[in-house]
């Protein structure tokens, strides 16, 4: 289902609605989701995500809490999190991440971690490889509702994410996808794009394309008689990407890069 811009929060699970930001493009899809959560008949939310520092987005996103209790970010890419600070000064709310640089007014966030907030269970999730600090945050289901994960950028709606090399490591990033494949039917409230029903087979189609692009990497290396460590990543994302909007190339370079490391570390290629 498309994604559109809602000026009020849409419904998407009985716990989770979500406010698309204004901030479409190649590499945020229609836009990033905030994401607020809360148990039926709570006052306060927590706010995942709030996205871009858009002083409309971020006054829907104070105005549609209610109460915001804490925000809390997947990851520390300015789409996802420039938006924190100045939604911190409206709400007061705290600002909760893995990366210290991100925190604002409270403690941090790690991997485990069981978060009791506007009468849910939140458990943090240790989900690197897009980016060192990415974490999904699993919704525990009950009677009110069946599960859910909340992604980030590690599963998007549509299309397929980018290893953010350096910061992003593929074998990270790919032992975060068997994670959350462990997941099952939960369904997937992403950072960007629609949502989907569930976390095991979306994890599954992605460890997939990540093999078939390791393959077409192997054989452009191949084809062009060098090894990862002599590879120009550039000319691997000309073949292997040929098909690709160009816009995307430069997101394709840093997949490559850490295909590249990746290929270095886990074969017998030098």
């Amino acid at each position: 289902m498309a994604s559109p811009r809602h000026a009020a929060p849409r419904q998407v699970t009985p716990l989770a609605a979500v406010l698309l930001a204004p901030n479409p493009g190649p590499m945020t899809l229609e836009g990033t989701n905030t994401w607020l959560l809360r148990a039926p008949g709570e006052d306060g939310c927590a706010v995942v995500d709030p996205g871009p520092d858009d002083a409309g987005h971020l006054a829907a996103v104070a105005a549609a809490g209610g109460r915001v209790d804490v925000i809390l970010l997947t990851h520390g890419h300015h789409d996802h999190s420039a938006g924190a600070a100045t939604l911190h000064a409206l709400t007061g709310a705290p600002v909760r991440a893995l990366d210290p640089a991100h925190r604002l007014g409270s403690e941090g966030l790690a991997a485990g971690d069981v978060l009791g907030l506007a009468g849910m269970e939140l458990r943090v999730l240790p989900t690197p490889g897009h980016t060192a600090d990415s974490l999904s945050f699993l919704l525990a289901g009950d009677e009110r509702a069946a599960p859910a994960v909340l992604t980030g950028d590690t599963i998007l709606g549509r299309g397929s994410t980018v290893v953010a090399h350096p910061d992003g490591r593929l074998g990270d990033y790919l032992d975060s996808l068997r994670l959350l494949r462990d997941l099952g039917e939960a369904t997937v409230l992403p950072g960007h794009g629609p949502e989907l029903p569930a976390a095991g087979a979306a994890a599954e189609r992605y460890l997939a394309h990540r093999e078939s692009r390791l393959a077409q990497v192997r054989q452009a290396l191949a084809d062009a008689g060098t090894t990862p460590a002599r590879a120009d990543p550039v000319a691997v994302v000309r073949r292997v990407y040929a098909d690709t909007d160009r816009a995307l190339w430069p997101a394709a370079e840093m997949s490559v890069r850490a295909q590249l490391d990746y290929l270095r570390e886990h074969s017998d290629m030098p």
